[in-house]
């Protein structure tokens, strides 16, 4: 089985194709998604068509919940100036959307397990399996990052939230965690200077199980940033200018 699993393409409709064309060409059994893909970017009501297409197994991350909601789960971190422009983005959003995509958002669950088969499960998430808030980097300490999987480990675990290609190894198991990182706003989170910047590529992960071997490959895509750049002038959402000078192009 080949399993392509991908999170927080953040309404990057064009980004996600970007993605999908490279995993049509990769060769995939199935796709899993592991939450954010609609809210923010300029593109939400075409990224819930081609999801709706793409018959993707997908949790219900963090800013997608919000989109619907609009209650600030994790209102600690964020400005007023920032929760400002959030909102103007999120009204837009709303205001692309039929009623049949918000009901095909808030059809999303927390998690989804999948069978690989030989009594192994995939278990995916968006933040941690009790928390789409939940931080889990590199960096978080050894010991809080096994507790609050140890009761997962049975399963391979897979998370969204970060924007980062990593894996850790789950203790006392011989599974692991990966993130695959993100599709629709990549980033690394080091960078010197004041301002970081984005990265001009889609990325996800392909998790391939045959018998008892198993493989995990991280892939980076490259998207056509003129192309993006046009996408974001032309549609109105609020900040599109803004948004595209994320990107070090």
């Amino acid at each position: 089985m080949k399993l392509a699993v991908l999170s927080d393409v953040h309404g990057n409709c064009f980004a996600l194709e970007t993605a999908l064309a490279d995993m049509k060409k990769a060769g995939f059994d199935r796709i899993v998604c592991n939450g954010d893909m609609i809210q923010s970017g300029p593109q939400p009501h075409e990224t819930v068509q081609l999801l709706r297409e793409m018959n993707c197994s997908i949790v219900m991350g963090n800013s997608d919940a919000w989109l619907l909601s609009g209650v600030e789960t994790d209102a600690h971190l964020i400005s007023d100036e920032r929760r400002k422009k959030l909102n103007l983005v999120r009204a837009w959003s709303l205001s692309k959307l039929t009623e049949e995509d918000r009901a095909f958002i808030n059809s999303f669950p927390l998690t989804v397990s999948i069978d690989l088969g030989r009594g192994r499960s995939l278990l995916a998430f968006h933040g941690s399996p009790t928390s789409f808030d939940q931080f889990l980097l590199p960096s978080t300490s050894e010991d809080e990052f096994q507790e609050i999987l140890k009761p997962y480990a049975e399963s391979i675990l897979t998370g969204g939230h970060m924007h980062l290609q990593y894996t850790r190894r789950l203790r006392d198991s011989q599974n692991f965690f990966f993130n695959p990182g993100s599709v629709g706003v990549a980033y690394n989170h080091e960078q010197s200077g004041d301002k970081g910047f984005l990265d001009p590529w889609a990325e996800y992960a392909m998790l391939t199980v045959d018998g008892m071997q198993m493989s995990l490959e991280f892939r980076r895509v490259p998207l056509d940033m003129e192309k993006m750049a046009e996408i974001y002038r032309t549609s109105d959402r609020p900040f599109a200018d803004e948004a595209m000078s994320q990107y070090a192009m």
